[in-house]
């Protein structure tokens, strides 16, 4: 069963994935985004360090509903909206309990992820973060490994495809042969995810 702290240690390993990669996630953002998409998670993520360090919430429902209304207010572009979505709607389908078992955390993300494609309005292909989060989803009925390779696969796979959906997609066909670092992102997220698993030990 996981608890609370498993989630903040969740956190705590996304943001460290964060500050590793900043760089690397604006510089696949530079030809095809803003060139701030590694800026904006960092400065994100080392405010939900903050919020969860002010004041640890006890569950782990309230950890990602408070990481991500903190994502909202702190990330600029459409970055901020969605990695909130995705870790509110999940926080709040875990409920009110001290501990959840690895089934729930699956069937939770399953629920936030299929809140960012309703809110993104995207789906599988369409060269966004969902090109990670889907496989990764669906593989974490494996385990929390099998389900970050699928995201990273996901994200490099993204490459030679056309951007249907954000920022990329106004620049047409010169958004092929680019790494979608909304994609990239997210798959830090679910190895940060797998690590804090192998961590802690336990169910998978």
């Amino acid at each position: 069963m996981r608890d609370a702290e498993f989630f903040r240690n969740w956190m705590a390993a996304a943001a460290a994935a964060v500050e590793r990669e900043a760089d690397r996630l604006t510089e696949l953002d530079s030809p095809i985004g803003d060139a701030d998409h590694g800026s904006n998670m960092r400065r994100g993520f080392t405010a939900v360090l903050a919020a969860l360090e002010a004041e640890p919430p006890a569950t782990p429902g309230a950890v990602l509903q408070l990481a991500g209304r903190t994502l909202i207010s702190t990330v600029g572009g459409a970055s901020g909206p969605l990695y909130g979505m995705l870790l509110r709607r999940t926080g709040k389908s875990l409920g009110e309990a001290q501990e959840v078992s690895d089934a729930d955390v699956g069937a939770a993300l399953a629920v936030g992820v299929d809140a960012v494609s309703q809110l993104g309005g995207a789906s599988a292909g369409d060269k966004t973060m969902l090109d990670a989060l889907l496989p990764g989803v669906t593989a974490l009925k494996t385990s929390y490994r099998s389900a970050a390779t699928a995201a990273e696969e996901g994200a490099v796979a993204t490459t030679p495809l056309r951007a249907r959906k954000g920022r990329a997609s106004y620049l047409g066909d010169r958004s092929i042969g680019h790494q979608d670092p909304g994609a990239t992102s997210a798959a830090l997220l679910l190895a940060a995810l797998a690590d804090t698993a192998e961590q802690a030990g336990g169910e998978r």
